[in-house]
């Protein structure tokens, strides 16, 4: 569990970065991004390895049709988070929604504390979900203004569909590849 841990520091300090330190990341210039992108590949590794590895501790035991439940709020995590990769206006919820990504950060790690009771997946998610309330917190009072972006039309949103329905595919099926089976039996 030390490397899931390490993993999750190094995640969140590289995140808290330009947040909590500006200056010093200012001084970093644009080799801070690259800096910044190692610790973040890094910390996704350990992030993956720790994880993996970390002993099954039951904490608490989700009830079956938590899945059911899990896999709507997935299919909406990758709605939201795709909801802002439209150039210009933007789909439902990125138009009304300051940080889209972020809440589809913290949708994913809701989901994934409904349907997983072991300590290793408690600390990721929790972890995760506690990462981007304070991210979001730090940027609103770095940044109080914010003007929604114009919304998109309907083109968008079929594609934001199809594209959702992919990744949710896409994202089950390397779960099952590793052995995780996303849906019920």
């Amino acid at each position: 569990m030390t490397i899931l841990i390490l993993g999750l520091i190094l995640w969140i300090g590289a995140h808290l970065f330009k947040r909590l330190m500006p200056a010093q990341r200012a001084q970093l210039g644009s080799a801070g991004r690259g800096a910044v992108t190692a610790a973040l590949v890094v910390a996704l590794a350990l992030i993956i390895w720790g994880y993996r590895t970390a002993e099954f501790i039951p904490v608490w035991n989700p009830p079956s049709f938590f899945t059911h439940i899990n896999n709507l709020l997935m299919l909406l995590a990758f709605w939201v988070f795709g909801s802002s990769a439209a150039k210009g206006a933007k789909a439902w919820p990125a138009y009304k929604t300051r940080h889209p990504q972020l809440l589809a950060v913290k949708i994913w790690a809701t989901a994934h504390l409904l349907v997983n009771g072991d300590l290793a997946a408690i600390l990721l998610f929790g972890t995760m979900l506690g990462w981007a309330v304070s991210e979001v917190i730090l940027i609103n009072r770095a940044e109080p203004n914010w003007t929604p972006p114009p919304r998109a039309g309907r083109a968008t949103y079929i594609r934001l569909i199809v594209i959702s329905a992919i990744m949710f595919a896409l994202v089950a099926a390397i779960h099952m590849w590793l052995g995780v089976i996303p849906f019920p039996h």
